[in-house]
């Protein structure tokens, strides 16, 4: 009898630690991948991160779960095109009923960097057929970019994107611009964030050819909250330990593609923290808990100094709120190995 018990007990133990185990997740969620970025469609999280020479996507209810996560290569860039090399942070979207994919990439030579488009008209992102749409462009303005995101707002879609005011290398700036459909921008790019502050001018960028100092605004991601919109985005070279997010912000009444009506940040909002190991974190992206009660960013980051742009940066997640003035409050970045309770999931069957 007494071993009947004991054997409950202990089973009773094992199922309890199993469940414990299953409510939470620690960092890095994958042990390498860039510039990560989700998009949440019936159920399912759609993931991505950057790779260089393809388009990779995962498919998972938890992103938790983005290890044993369903995964393929969805496209890869045919030979001798100018799209064909340095495949640089996708983001897929499902815009009025389709699906698409934008990437920014180039033929070898980063000053060529522009952004494209793929579209799929099948629900499932798996399925169905990867179409080029082309590369997308502002009027007057066909210059280096990277790292575009896209939103609506009241009806009306909207790119923006790092980008150079010229065709060398030096600065890189945020822009916005409305577009006429998925593929197409309408009118002239706005510039919404050049590099002023100390924290968001790290980075000498040498090579033996053209030894030169980059200020960088790049990553920029939408958030809105309230009446308030917010544009987050990386700020100080990715190869230093100091690349960390700014943010802009605008009333979400406001005409957005005015270059007032956006005011940043006189500090960065999320930065390394040595104490807990976690140096360069950057390159973010949003997404809300399956039952939308939580609020998340998922970004890369290091875990050693000095590790760079390389592939060391891995992806990670943890949750972030609001204060008091409706701003986001995202914390510091949680170390690697804490247990972290997994994303809500109250309407989840038991």
């Amino acid at each position: 009898m007494k071993k009947n018990f004991l054997f409950v007990l202990a089973l009773l133990f094992l199922t309890q630690f199993s469940f414990a185990q299953n409510q939470t997740f620690t960092n890095p969620l994958l042990p390498s991948g860039a510039d990560p970025y989700s998009f949440y469609k019936d159920g399912y999280y759609y993931y991505t991160n950057t790779l260089g020479n393809n388009l990779m996507l995962w498919k998972t209810k938890n992103l938790a779960d983005l290890k044993d996560a369903e995964h393929k290569v969805i496209w890869t860039p045919p030979a001798g095109t100018a799209y064909s090399k340095e495949v640089w942070a996708p983001e897929f979207h499902f815009i009025k009923g389709k699906w698409y994919a934008y990437f920014a990439a180039d033929d070898g030579d980063n000053n060529h960097h522009r952004t494209y488009v793929l579209e799929n008209a099948s629900a499932d992102p798996f399925a169905g057929e990867w179409v080029f749409k082309g590369k997308v462009t502002a009027r007057s303005a066909d210059k280096w970019a990277i790292d575009s995101d896209v939103f609506e707002q009241k009806g009306k879609l909207y790119m923006i994107w790092a980008g150079w005011a010229g065709d060398v290398n030096g600065r890189q700036n945020i822009y916005i611009a409305k577009m006429k459909n998925p593929w197409t921008i309408k009118g002239k790019r706005t510039l919404i964030s050049t590099p002023t502050y100390a924290w968001e001018r790290n980075g000498d960028l040498h090579d033996a050819n053209n030894p030169a100092h980059v200020d960088v605004n790049e990553g920029p991601q939408y958030l809105k909250h309230g009446n308030k919109i917010f544009v987050v985005y990386s700020a100080s070279g990715c190869w230093t330990d100091f690349y960390a997010l700014g943010m802009l912000t605008a009333s979400a009444n406001g005409n957005l593609r005015r270059a007032s009506s956006w005011t940043k940040s006189s500090e960065p909002v999320f930065k390394q923290s040595p104490e807990n190991g976690v140096y360069a974190p950057g390159h973010n992206s949003f997404f809300k808990s399956p039952d939308g009660t939580e609020d998340w960013i998922l970004y890369h980051a290091n875990s050693q100094p000095g590790q760079g742009c390389g592939r060391e940066r891995s992806p990670r997640a943890q949750k972030f709120t609001w204060n008091e003035d409706g701003t986001p409050n995202f914390g510091e970045p949680v170390k690697a190995g804490v247990p972290i309770a997994i994303p809500s999931d109250k309407n989840q069957n038991p």
